[in-house]
């Protein structure tokens, strides 16, 4: 594989400053509950995770718009019922955010699009909380109904406290509780001791509670002046209260302070903070208090036993490189973890119950899906993010920079942004696609779908394109789209519509190619097979979140189209010429019946989509799906559907879980190298890693599958081979050389910690001249994660020979590699397994070529030789965020910038 380093393509991550879980806790009788985690960022979008007992799968982004934050996320779950047949209907989970404005907005999350918006005549929102359930006693009728009436309390930055009601299924503006006397009072955190009882931290040194039925303050309680600022009031940034007894409060002089639940009196004052606390998260007994400050620190602290119990610090890591702003617990299902974040945009999951004996673990600011794709045959690249796309060109190949003289100046000069689009209107962009050969660019929000034409200007300036809008008709474009994608002869486009309707485009083209395509006025709308989901599944939880499309995948030779969902359903179709009888249903329809021959007769030789026989057939996932591609190869038989045939399509699909399968989906089956090798015979180097498998491409039959912060290859001409060592064993050694290992009987956060792990690594010894200097206390370790590694054992080489490369510089690496290439391929069978760690964190890889040479989903053949089939050129995004532009942080004292 020939790899461009590429750094120079953007990305600006967002900052994080909301995060919420949708249940706090679960309790043995809620373990069927959907959990997921919200992340709402400064750009307007929303990420729902899912924990997946400590796997942490993106599944989903809820996108924004323009002059759009999200500052606030709150979850209310309705109360579980039990039907009449004994069934248990879980309660709905619905999501809503703030956004520092005086909009209280309800997303849909089935449609992946705000649903409901309410206002009032009051104040931009600062904070936002949901009315408890009262818990049911056992034998009270009344139960029910107390439970019924529940609404969300807002406090604004004019001093109001505001009421917004949400009874069945509604958002609306209630009425204003509570109006400050005091227009300088900003109600800054809210929290509730119980049901009926708010307690509120304002920016006037003072929490107040109140009573929400009438509106009554019950008590004020002051916190004084602020020491360093004499007559400066202290802001509470953040309030909660244990278990509906106690408070806790974080202020701006760096101070959590505890508060009897009964008298409302200080019990204690910790001062662990050097600057302001800005948020604090509990467990669900009460038991832990964790924090988190303008200073970087997370400060975790218990409750002594005895009789004169006090809260202590426990003690107190950075692992922020910026303020830690929210954080949020979860506990249940054997996971206890709290998940905080801030300007630095990297979400961190801490042990809870377990802190001090379990490692933290970092989730990746960039998207699971790469906003990232290539238009191989014209050597370009499309990134996008919020409302922009860059077009970038990398004028010449891999090998022609390597043979160049001139070095590192060739690199730099190879690359050129050629273009850059605007999308008009308020929506960020949800997806987007460019034709293999470059000349046509889609782009979809959640209102809208765009495509361009891309031409050059001239045959001296192919680096300055022409970009020309393609007309579309409004019935298709104004409904938007959050997935969009082209297939390989640029004749269809798939779009995802209410993220789950699948929707065909025609595309027409002249036979001059630099004459504008046109797109086809009449949608196709493709019919998937209907699943027997039970209706209390539908109706309860997440409704169906589940069926969201997550993925599109086009055959090589654009005649079979898949898509896969969040429940992990595989749905399929085939162009073919007529329509056959399905025993599930319809086939592929128009949106407007009467328009039939019409569009048969402006249709790409009247060709039209037909549900796949064998589509049922297909198995069902274990999880969400992170990938779904087909191979380059194209099966020879004229119809796929054929029992005796054995030659078919193979579509890859990687799940969360991890499980990787190779489908031929025209015979709804397993391909026979998929039954000889299930997951469990994968090398223990891939089964330990952490993060999920976020694309692939194809190279013959060998595939290579990247992440985060990994890159593996797997050839599927050879299986597997079980490995010598015992999984204790290279688990062991992998936590020794600091890779990354998979989840044991850990608590959802990182891996345990071995003795002396928390101890210190280096001392700061400070002279008095001024002159500082570091000791380390451990001896010089090479990181692992910098050299590649072979699962195989193979002729055993110098491990300084890879470094010494390194230091030289990426040229005379891809220069080293050119010539041990040769004695390698000539050794045997080759290679069936090949990873490394080395390139990190990576946004996405796509693949280059030429009209002769297509890398993935192509029309090459996969049972050519290695000699003779060509090497893989891509292009490897890398986007570090010490790379990236961060606001401005606190500097406390003893530190300094590296």
């Amino acid at each position: 594989m020939d790899i461009h380093r590429c750094r120079f393509v953007p990305y600006p991550p967002s900052a994080i400053n909301a995060v919420a879980f949708s249940y706090p806790t679960v309790t043995k009788s809620q373990r069927g509950a959907p959990v997921r985690l919200a992340i709402g960022r400064a750009n307007g979008d929303i990420e729902i995770w899912n924990p997946l007992n400590g796997i942490w799968h993106q599944e989903t982004i809820l996108h924004g718009g323009k002059d759009r934050s999200i500052d606030g996320l709150v979850w209310v779950t309705e109360p579980d019922q039990i039907l009449q047949d004994g069934t248990k209907l879980i309660g709905k989970s619905r999501l809503f955010s703030i956004g520092y404005t005086s909009t209280v907005t309800e997303w849909d999350l089935e449609k992946g699009r705000p649903k409901k918006q309410a206002s009032g005549m009051h104040g931009d929102i600062w904070c936002l909380a949901a009315q408890p359930l009262v818990t049911a006693k056992h034998g009270d009728k009344s139960a029910n109904k107390v439970q019924g009436g529940r609404k969300l309390v807002a406090g604004t930055m004019d001093g109001s406290l505001v009421l917004y009601s949400i009874d069945d299924g509604d958002l609306r503006f209630d009425r204003i509780l509570v109006r400050s006397p005091q227009s300088r009072t900003k109600m800054v955190s809210i929290a509730f001791q119980d049901r009926n009882i708010i307690v509120v931290g304002c920016s006037d040194s003072a929490i107040r509670v109140y009573d929400m039925r009438t509106g009554a303050v019950l008590r004020k309680m002051t916190l004084g002046s602020d020491l360093s600022g004499g007559n400066k009031s202290i802001i509470v940034w953040s309030v909660k209260c244990l278990n509906g007894r106690d408070i806790v409060s974080g202020d701006s002089t760096g101070q959590v302070c505890i508060w009897d639940g009964k008298t409302y009196t200080q019990a204690q004052r910790l001062q662990t903070h050097s600057q302001d606390v800005l948020s604090l998260a509990t467990s669900a007994d009460g038991s832990v208090i964790v924090s988190g400050g303008m200073d970087r620190r997370t400060v975790l602290y218990r409750k002594t036993s005895g009789a004169t119990a006090r809260w202590s610090k426990v003690w107190h890591r950075r692992y922020h490189s910026h303020d830690v702003k929210t954080m949020a617990s979860f506990e249940g299902n054997g996971m206890s973890v709290i998940v905080s974040g801030g300007p630095d945009a990297s979400p961190i999951v801490l042990p809870l119950q377990n802190a001090g004996m379990e490692n933290h673990r970092t989730l990746s600011h960039l998207p699971q899906d790469p906003p990232l794709q290539s238009a191989p045959k014209s050597r370009l690249i499309a990134s996008w993010w919020e409302r922009e796309v860059h077009i970038w060109r990398l004028r010449r190949p891999l090998r022609d920079l390597v043979d160049t003289l001139d070095g590192e100046s060739a690199v730099d000069k190879n690359r050129k942004l050629i273009a850059r689009v605007m999308i008009k209107g308020e929506a960020n962009i949800t997806s987007a696609a460019i034709s293999q050969d470059g000349s046509l660019l889609v782009v979809s929000t959640t209102s809208e779908i765009k495509a361009f034409h891309l031409k050059p200007r001239s045959e001296a300036k192919k680096d300055e394109l022409k970009i020309s809008k393609i007309e579309l008709e409004d019935d298709i474009s104004k409904q938007g789209a959050t997935r969009i994608q082209v297939s390989p002869d640029g004749r269809w486009i798939c779009a995802i519509q209410g993220a789950a309707k699948v929707v065909v485009l025609s595309i027409s083209r002249d036979s001059a190619s630099d004459n504008k395509p046109t797109i086809h006025p009449k949608a196709i709308r493709l019919q998937r097979i209907e699943r027997k989901i039970p209706k209390h599944v539908m109706l309860g939880g997440l409704g169906q979140y589940d069926r969201t499309i997550t993925h599109i995948a086009f055959s090589p030779d654009s005649k079979m189209l898949a898509v896969a969902d969040l429940a992990g359903y595989i749905d399929t179709w085939t162009l073919g010429t007529k329509q056959q009888k399905l025993q599930n249903g319809s086939n592929g329809t128009h949106d407007d019946a009467s328009s039939d021959s019409e569009h048969e007769e402006n249709d790409v030789e009247g060709l039209r989509w037909n549900r796949n026989p064998r589509g049922a057939l297909i198995p069902k996932l274990q999880a969400a799906p992170t990938v779904l591609s087909f191979s380059d190869h194209i099966p020879t038989s004229s119809s796929a559907s054929d029992e005796d045939t054995t030659d078919d399509y193979t579509l890859l699909t990687i799940t969360a879980r991890p499980q990787i399968l190779l489908i031929n989906p025209g015979l709804g089956s397993l391909t026979p190298w998929s039954r000889r090798n299930p997951i469990a015979r994968f090398p223990v180097e891939f089964r330990n890693i952490r993060d999920l498998v976020k694309g692939a491409l194809w190279s013959g039959n060998r595939i290579w599958l990247y992440g985060n912060t990994f890159l593996f290859m797997l050839d599927l001409s050879q299986d597997l081979a079980e490995s010598a060592q015992s999984d204790a064993q290279s688990d062991g050694e992998l936590v020794k050389q600091g890779t990354k290992r998979k989840r044991g009987p850990d608590s959802g956060a990182g891996s345990r910690m071995e003795i002396g792990a928390a101890g210190p690594t280096k001392i700061i010894r400070q002279v008095k001249k001024g002159v500082i200097e570091e000791i380390s206390l451990d001896g010089p370790v090479s990181d692992p994660m910098d050299e590649d590694e072979v699962s195989q054992p193979a002729e055993e080489e110098s491990e300084s020979e890879d470094s010494d490369d390194e230091n030289q510089g990426e040229l005379a690496l891809l220069r080293g590699a050119q010539e041990k290439s040769a004695p390698e391929s000539q050794s045997g069978g080759g290679l069936a397994f090949w990873h490394t760690y080395k390139y990190r964190p990576i946004l996405g890889i796509v693949p280059f070529g030429n009209e002769a040479e297509i890398s993935t989903n192509g029309a090459a053949d996969v049972m050519m030789d290695d000699e003779t089939k060509e090497t893989l050129e891509v292009a490897l995004v890398e986007r570090p965020l010490w790379d990236v532009d961060m606001p401005d942080r606190l500097f406390g004292d003893d530190e300094w910038e590296r």
